[in-house]
This record gives structure tokens, sequence and C-alpha cells, in this order.
């Protein structure tokens, strides 16, 4: 039998046991996982993918900024769409938006672009979707240039096609990352800017496209067609030679492309992969 002494040992340090279960801090939950997180994908790099490592991809005919992939394209591309936006190293949440789309549901954007999964993924850090059809590309960080598909619609307010006459087409064309469209001065010659003024006095009209380096272009897009020029203090991008701009008219806007018929059709034209080496 146990002895007086010792029960009443027994009995105080189970007490003490309770009384500091009761004052410990209840659990810290874990820090809520991020949704939207860089993940390096290879040969692709760093792209944009969910909390689950799925793909999110673009499409080059969103040119508006809202989305124009509906019924069989939807059902082939799921929307990406969260409440709240949990962010991961290396992004920025002022490049993200929500839009509602034309069938009523939401659907988060990357830095203008509607955010889509390709169904075909299976498995986290496939990226089966790349360059399907020459329109859809994994969402990335650091694209320098971006491929758009859409009608040109010129300052007169009249549609040309690609070769500069009017008519209705749909033409896919470079931009920056954020689909503001680019242009080449048909007056330029091989890396040579012949538009810039050397006190940039004229650069508001036709801001030249500066770049440092180039980083990141879309599959089947040749990285070795690109080259950075001299232009007085700035540094210009080039394809095939020609310095690339943007049009100050476009006001900074995506999917927009006014320059295409000033001051007439084909002075300064759109650039793609059709565009053909500057003249020497």
């Amino acid at each position: 039998m146990l002895n007086t002494k010792a029960h009443i040992t027994v009995i105080a340090l189970a007490c003490l046991s309770v009384a500091c279960t009761r004052d410990q801090a209840p659990p810290v939950p874990p820090p809520p996982v991020d949704n939207v997180v860089l993940k390096e994908i290879a040969p692709l790099g760093q792209v944009l993918t969910d909390s689950a490592g799925r793909t999110l991809y673009y499409y080059t005919r969103d040119t508006t900024g809202n989305s124009v992939c509906t019924g069989g394209c939807r059902d082939a591309w799921p929307i990406f769409y969260t409440t709240t936006l949990r962010l991961g190293a290396g992004l920025a949440a002022a490049d993200f938006g929500t839009i509602t789309r034309p069938d009523g549901a939401k659907q988060n954007t990357y830095k203008g672009w509607p955010l889509y999964y390709y169904k075909t993924d299976a498995a986290a850090g496939e990226a089966k979707g790349e360059n399907v059809g020459k329109v859809w590309f994994v969402a990335k960080p650091d694209y320098t240039i971006m491929l758009m598909n859409g009608p040109l619609i010129g300052n007169n307010g009249k549609q040309y096609t690609s070769a500069y006459v009017e008519g209705v087409e749909i033409v896919q064309y470079f931009t920056d990352a954020n689909g503001r469209t680019l242009y080449g001065f048909k007056n330029d010659r091989n890396n040579v800017n012949k538009y810039t003024k050397e006190d940039f006095s004229n650069n508001a009209t036709w801001p030249i496209y500066e770049v440092a380096e180039l980083k990141k272009v879309p599959t089947g897009v040749a990285a070795t067609d690109f080259a950075v020029i001299n232009v007085f203090t700035k540094k210009q991008l080039t394809y095939k030679g020609w310095p690339l701009y943007y049009f100050g008219a476009d006001a900074g806007l995506r999917g927009k492309t006014k320059g295409v018929s000033v001051p007439t059709p084909g002075v300064w034209p759109i650039v793609n992969q059709q565009t053909v080496v500057a003249p020497q």
C-alpha cells in the first residue's frame, strides 16, 4: 500500500502536469500554402505553377486582356482562379489581376494575360501545352518578347491585313511581356536606328524598346535573331536587324496596333517571324 506522503506527491505531480498543459499556448497553425509559385521546368526555365506544381499558360488570342477561350477551348484549357492569391518568391502582387470572363466566371491574370491550365498535363511539372497551335505558351516572369494574335486596327480605325491593305486577317506579331505591340521603321537599316534624335525629343512618339539584354522568348522564336544596339545613351532591342519601337498613341495598352496606319500603312509595320532581315 502506498504511504500517505508518497500518495500526496503523486497527486501533486499529476495536478502540476494538468496545470502545465492548461497553461500551454495553443499550437500555431502552419502558414497557408502559396498558390502561385515559380517552378523550374526544363528546358523552359522558370514557369508559373499552382501550389501543386501544375503549369499555367497564356493564350495569344487574348489581345484585350479578357479571355476569348470559350466552349470547347475552355474544356481543353481550364481557367485558373483563386479568390485569395498567395505568391511565392520572385512574384509581385502588382502583376496579378482578376477579370470577369464573357461567360461570367472569374479568372486570374498575370501581366495582363489570363491564366489557364492544360487538361493534358497529368502531373506536376508537365508542360505539354507549350507552343500548342503556336498560340499557347507557358506563363513566365521573364519574357522579353511575347506573341499576340489579333487584328491590325490602325490609328484611323481601319483594319489591315499583313500586306497593309484594308481587310480582315488575324495576324501574329511581337509584343513585350505585357502585350504591348512592337514595331519596326521601314527607313531603318540593319541594326541602325534612323529615327530617334540624339536628344530623344521624338522618343515620345515612337519610344524605343529599351532592353539591356534579351531574356526569354516563346518556343519557336529564335533568340539568335535578336540583338541589342546602342542608341546614343540608351539600348534598343532589334530583331533581324530591325530596331524595335512602341507607338506612343497606343498609350501603353495591350493589343493596340494604331501605329500600322501612321503616316501611311506599312511605314511602321508590326514585327513577327515573317519579317525579313533589315537591309544594310
